[in-house]
């Protein structure tokens, strides 16, 4: 690590980043450096690590570090924080722009507030896959929607797809008492996902509302996830629970989702940048 380091922490639902402009690419963090950054007593504290790196195909590659010193492929929430702090220090100032991840291109939409901030973000997400070897996930050919896992002696229906990194989505009736820490971090590991998941809790609350809890890969349980939130609709569309445009609630917030007739989800919602500062050193 190239120390000083200055960074900005940004969050969008709580879910909480440490952004790093490195458009020159010398910037290279070992899983130690990331994880002693991100924590919350000893270091800045974040769920994760942004690096803003260059790219020939968009406005700049984001890559996602996770806390535990991982790399995600993509993050919803992220990236709007991406957006937000591109947007309003002059790092790209188009209201529509491309951002690179390690899933690909995504299309982002900004709307400004009157003092000429990015206020809310649009995120094409792209279209979800189902397929076993995109999640990825061990077993059969087929599709696993709707399909038993069994976890520590539990036998729960689970939905599994990828939204550009893996998710496990699992309906419960009652947010408030499912066992996240319990069952998060048991299916996050299970040996059916050789590169970990993302696992989402969900409760319906109406044909347009679910209510949300996220154990995230790499990061435990979040107050947000923005991907999370778009395997959540796809799941509960696909099973006749919801409409294809749904609000999600999560303990950081709400979030718009929207499962396009074209087959891509749209997530929309704001980010904020909360300050800035210089690391001098890493204990």
């Amino acid at each position: 690590m190239i120390l000083p380091l200055t960074f900005t922490k940004a969050q969008a639902l709580g879910n909480d980043f440490v952004i790093i402009d490195d458009r020159t690419g010398r910037i290279s963090l070992t899983p130690a450096e990331i994880s002693e950054v991100c924590d919350r007593r000893r270091g800045v504290g974040a769920d994760g690590i942004l690096l803003l790196q260059p790219s020939t195909a968009a406005a700049f590659l984001m890559r996602t570090l996770n806390s535990d010193g991982t790399e995600a492929e993509m993050c919803g929430n992220g990236i709007r924080c991406a957006a937000k702090y591109a947007f309003d220090t002059g790092l790209a100032r188009q209201t529509e722009m491309l951002i690179e991840t390690k899933a690909g291109l995504r299309a982002i939409e900004i709307v400004t507030e009157n003092d000429g901030l990015a206020e809310t973000i649009r995120v094409d997400l792209g279209a979800p896959s189902f397929e076993r070897a995109s999640i990825p996930m061990t077993g059969p050919a087929s599709e696993a929607v709707r399909e038993r896992l069994v976890v520590d002696g539990a036998s729960l229906e689970v939905t599994a797809l990828s939204m550009g990194n893996p998710h496990v989505v699992t309906f419960v009736d009652d947010i408030s008492q499912a066992d996240v820490a319990r069952f998060g971090p048991l299916i996050e590991n299970d040996e059916a996902f050789p590169e970990r998941t993302n696992v989402e809790f969900v409760q319906v609350t109406s044909r347009a509302g679910l209510r949300l809890r996220v154990w995230e890969r790499g990061a435990g349980e979040t107050t947000a996830c923005g991907t999370g939130a778009a395997a959540a609709v796809v799941a509960s569309s696909l099973a006749g629970l919801t409409d294809r445009v749904t609000r999600v609630s999560l303990m950081g917030g709400d979030l718009a989702v929207e499962w396009a007739e074209g087959g891509h989800v749209y997530i929309t919602g704001d980010a904020a940048l909360v300050f800035t500062g210089t690391i001098g050193s890493i204990l």
